[in-house]
């Protein structure tokens, strides 16, 4: 038997039945693209870092956003957040990469086009914007088809294994039998440290590693400095205010504050602009400052205004601490409410109606149901308290179907109220 499962199946399909989907792609064949020229394209991926790092007194995993020249395979754009990453952290990955000012350059400039998975973040309508602005198209691959950007799968792969598996809080790390508990926070690199340290690896990866793909082995700079392909740089005016989104409003600045959001932005700059007409642009998901334009000239910076009486860390602290309380009572009475929901059953032998398991007496019931009553918005807006009126004589009404209509042999029914009296028009009435 075995020997036939052999001869008639490959050795794909056999890892395949072993371990899933994952085993048979590691034994599929895929074609190589050829080389091209810097800049010809770019390739984005986020990635968890399987590394715990301190965040506010919390050991949290950050996510890295980056971008890859296929080419020369440098590392032009990073950004890295505490949490899963949104469009922000696109679009600050891109402008560190379009950016050739320091401490990103002189790597990057405009990309013919950019290469990413379906993921919701880099296809939003604020990248393609972005990009659209500059006339770079963005090249959604399929999902589940990770060898299509196989630069950024490898530079994933490799970053672990070349650099995480040597910090402090690596959650993948093996432990001694009964070491099972997680590291201390104090123990764990501060957010800061954790971002210090991979930009340093970025360097590192990007002036001295030689990878395997780059003839004569060069380093990545050295490839790219080392291609005459022109670049396509864009002015630093232009991408000072990069992705920004438009609040879509003109507002006026007073006498105190500019207000957006239900809150007030404050600065000093404002002095002597009290009503000024404005337009606001903002970074996406990120409301602690904001960036204010005029509209007469239009488009004109006067400057960033700041969110006035922001809490302190101890404050941020406490709501965060209320809020995860009030999350967990709710998650406490939802389990709750979905046990009393579902009725059980006792097992029976015999052909006897089930009984419930859980006896409820009348004086629970009634009880229970009065204080849901209680709670109920509906029930205690006493709807039928009020009786509502008929409708005016000079509406017009829709003719009743076929089904609704009366019969010839029915009784005639009496006329409808014509107010909350309980009247009759006159012309129903009998003489």
């Amino acid at each position: 038997m075995q020997r036939a499962v052999r001869l008639d199946l490959s050795a794909g399909e056999r890892a395949g039945l072993r371990t899933g989907e994952a085993g048979r792609r590691r034994h599929d064949v895929f074609g190589k693209r050829p080389l091209t020229y810097r800049n010809a394209c770019w390739e984005g991926d986020h990635k968890r870092i399987p590394v715990r790092v301190e965040v506010e007194g919390r050991a949290v995993c950050p996510w890295v956003t980056w971008f890859i020249d296929v080419a020369t395979k440098v590392i032009v754009g990073v950004a890295v957040t505490a949490h899963e990453p949104a469009r922000d952290a696109v679009l600050a990955a891109l402008r560190t990469g379009i950016s050739r000012a320091g401490p990103y350059g002189p790597c990057g400039g405009l990309p013919t086009r950019v290469r990413v998975d379906r993921g919701k973040e880099f296809l939003c309508k604020a990248l393609a914007r972005a990009l659209g602005g500059f006339a770079v198209p963005v090249e959604d691959l399929p999902a589940y088809t990770p060898y299509r950007k196989g630069t950024i799968e490898a530079l994933n792969s490799a970053v672990e294994e070349m650099f995480l598996v040597s910090l402090p809080g690596y959650t993948r790390r093996a432990r001694p039998a009964g070491a099972h508990h997680p590291d201390e926070v104090g123990d764990l690199l501060a957010f800061a440290d954790f971002v210090e340290v991979l930009l340093g690896w970025v360097r590192w990866w990007n002036t001295q590693h030689r990878p395997s793909g780059l003839a004569s082995g060069l380093t990545p700079m050295a490839a790219w400095e080392a291609d005459p392909t022109p670049d396509k740089d864009v002015p630093e005016e232009q991408l000072a205010f990069f992705a920004l989104e438009d609040d879509g409003r003109v507002r006026k600045i007073a006498t105190s504050e500019v207000r957006w959001r239900r809150r007030f932005y404050i600065a000093p700059w404002m002095v002597g602009h009290a009503g000024t007409c404005i337009r606001l642009r903002y970074l996406p998901h990120y409301d602690g400052q904001i960036e204010v334009f005029s509209t007469e000239p239009p488009g004109r910076h006067l400057g960033t205004a700041y969110l006035a009486e922001e809490a302190t860390l101890e404050q941020r602290r406490a709501l965060a601490s209320v809020r995860e309380q009030k999350a967990r009572a709710l998650k406490a009475d939802l389990k709750a409410a979905e046990k009393l929901r579902r009725t059980r059953y006792t097992a029976t032998t015999t052909p006897d109606a089930p009984r419930p398991r859980h006896a409820v007496t009348g004086q629970q019931a009634r009880a229970e149901i009065a204080r849901a009553k209680a709670t109920d918005l509906a029930a205690r807006a006493l709807p039928d308290l009020i009786p509502p009126r008929g409708p005016p004589a000079g509406w017009a009404r829709p003719r009743p179907s076929p089904a609704t209509r009366p019969r010839p042999d029915a009784a005639p029914q009496p006329p409808a109220p014509d107010d909350a009296t309980g009247t009759t028009p006159a012309s129903h009435t009998e003489e």
